[in-house]
């Protein structure tokens, strides 16, 4: 008869999950009291004037409980962009929607694809549903496609996609995501991340609408934490109604809280703030860009609203951040994150702090 195997004496997390890197945020603090945060790509002009109202007419009814699907969010959503409100689910930030999407479509023996240097989040909530996460190499920090295809296997469930990409900037055009889309079985869920879709110029970009509107197995992502919502937490997505009634099972019965569904609405509708975050976004990019570019730092180009800066080594890239760190100004070092030792993040912000920035760097060696 074979002994019974001793019991562990505390609760025990399921397999792998101490494996697991947790999630580490920018920098947010400084010496001095103006220090400027340029570590988590927030909006350098705030929240759009119309959505901070709605937050703040939401104070009148805390007592009650938000409408469960986010209604008024998906209604709003659905008017700017021309979608099905049906089609859409929303989340508390993009992320709880990742993870719901992994929880939904992953599990113990399953792998889910990814480039190289996309978003941190994607290891954690693949790995937190049991699966593995593999990484793809990439060309000159952008994603591959045919990389990505060739990184396909039985196992494959989801394939991970930041377009733009984080913390790299760099972006797929349309034609290259319909490629890797046309190449992946039906089986397999392509997670199209737009997070930072407000700010991308380039004039062959998608944001994945057009194949969620036309694919079974396609779903794009987006939040408005870029632009000016950050602490609100709103995520939401758009997908086929099968993935839609799955997420719909398992997310929280009330996941968006009221004022930020009425401050998402308003934000949503105020398409002249957004053009105007956008437009100095572009202008401050461009500007930065150009000036950082130079023989001992390269700036990748970025559709972001954020420019990931290369040194010519990790000891550079330290030194770099330091130097900024003791004007006050705080970037994103992305060496343990992202494995980009030799690189930082730095978030496009107001003029002031552009100029900052460029002062201290073209002065260090």
């Amino acid at each position: 008869m074979t002994a019974p195997s001793a019991l562990p004496d505390r609760p025990t997390p399921q397999p792998g999950v101490r494996a697991i890197a947790a999630y580490v945020p920018g920098k947010s603090g400084a010496p001095g009291a103006n220090s400027i945060k340029l570590s988590a790509n927030e909006s350098p002009l705030g929240a759009s004037p119309k959505a901070i109202d709605a937050f703040r007419a939401a104070a009148d009814h805390l007592e009650i409980y938000p409408e469960g699907s986010s209604r008024v969010l998906r209604m709003a959503l659905a008017e700017v962009h021309g979608i099905d409100p049906n089609s859409v689910v929303c989340g508390n930030g993009s992320g709880d929607l990742l993870l719901l999407l992994a929880q939904c479509y992953l599990g113990e023996g399953d792998e889910a694809v990814m480039n190289r240097y996309g978003f941190s989040l994607y290891p954690i909530v693949t790995k937190a549903a049991g699966a593995t996460i593999v990484m793809v190499d990439e060309t000159d920090y952008t994603a591959d496609v045919d990389a990505l295809l060739a990184a396909v296997t039985e196992r494959t469930r989801i394939v991970w996609l930041a377009n733009p990409n984080n913390p790299t900037g760099t972006y797929l055009t349309s034609a290259q995501v319909r490629r890797l889309h046309a190449g992946l079985r039906k089986d397999i869920l392509l997670v199209i991340d737009s997070a930072y879709a407000e700010y991308v110029t380039a004039a062959d970009y998608s944001v994945g609408l057009d194949l969620v509107g036309k694919s079974d197995n396609v779903v794009m992502v987006r939040t408005f934490s870029k632009m000016g919502l950050a602490a609100a937490r709103i995520g939401w997505m758009v997908g086929p109604a099968h993935v839609v009634d799955a997420v719909n099972r398992i997310r929280g019965p009330f996941n968006v809280n009221l004022p930020a569904q009425l401050a998402g609405a308003a934000a949503a509708r105020d398409v002249a703030f957004t053009e105007r975050l956008k437009a100095h976004n572009a202008q401050w990019r461009d500007w930065i860009a150009a000036e950082l570019d130079t023989n001992h730092m390269r700036v990748v180009p970025s559709q972001a609203n954020f420019v990931m800066v290369l040194f010519p080594d990790a000891e550079h890239a330290t030194k770099a951040f330091q130097a900024l760190w003791e004007r006050g100004l705080i970037v994103r070092e992305i060496g343990n994150s992202y494995g980009i030792p030799q690189g930082l993040r730095i978030s496009i912000g107001t003029e002031s702090a552009m100029r900052a920035v460029a002062e201290v760097l073209k002065d260090f060696q």
